[in-house]
C-alpha cells in the first residue's frame, strides 16, 4: 500500500507574510484616506460659506430691506438649511466644521462676517487644519492655522484670499 501524504492549505510562515503585506499596504493606503477625508470636510466649508454669503446677499436684497440678517434670519427665510442654520445634531456642525450661528453674525446694513473652524484640529482624529471666513466683500479666506473657534473677523492677522 502507497502511503501518500496530503499536504493542503497554507504554512504558518505564508500567512505570515501575507498579514506582513496587508499591514504594509494598510499603513500607507491609512494615512492617504485621512488626508482626504480633511480636505473633502474643507471643501465641504468652503462651499458652506459660499452658500451662507449669497444668503446673505439675498435676505438683503429681499426681506431684510437692504439690511444683513443673522443667521437665524436666513434660517427663517429658508435660505439656509436647518443644518448651516445651527438646528442639526450636533448643533452647528457639518461635516467635521463648526459654523456662524444663531443671532451672529452682528449684522448691519453694510457688514456681516460668517465663520467656520474644524471641530477636532489635531491628531489622527482631525477635521481640517484651517478656519475659513467670508464676508460681505464676499471673498473666502483661511486661516492655515486652525483655533478651534469660529472666526468672526476675516481682516484679522493670518487671513489670506484662497482660491486665486
Amino acid at each position: 500500500m502507497k502511503n501518500t501524504k496530503n499536504d493542503k492549505g497554507f504554512s504558518l510562515i505564508e500567512l505570515l507574510i501575507v498579514v506582513a503585506i496587508i499591514g504594509i499596504i494598510a499603513a500607507i493606503a491609512i494615512p492617504n484616506l485621512l488626508a482626504s477625508r480633511r480636505a473633502a470636510n474643507e471643501g465641504s466649508a468652503q462651499q458652506s460659506l459660499r452658500t451662507m454669503a449669497s444668503a446673505e446677499a439675498t435676505y438683503k436684497a429681499t426681506a431684510g430691506n437692504g439690511q444683513y440678517g443673522d443667521v437665524d434670519s436666513l434660517a427663517l427665510q429658508a435660505l439656509v438649511d436647518s443644518v448651516l442654520a445651527g438646528k442639526g445634531s450636533p448643533a452647528n456642525q457639518k461635516s467635521g466644521y463648526q459654523f456662524t450661528t444663531g443671532t451672529n453674525p452682528a449684522a448691519s446694513a453694510t457688514q456681516f462676517t460668517l465663520g467656520a473652524t474644524p471641530v477636532t484640529t489635531n491628531g489622527v482624529a482631525a477635521t481640517g487644519t484651517r478656519d475659513f471666513c467670508i464676508d460681505e466683500t464676499g471673498v473666502l479666506k483661511a486661516n492655515p492655522a486652525a483655533s478651534g473657534t469660529i472666526p468672526t473677523d476675516c481682516t484679522a492677522a493670518g487671513f489670506a484670499a484662497i482660491g486665486n
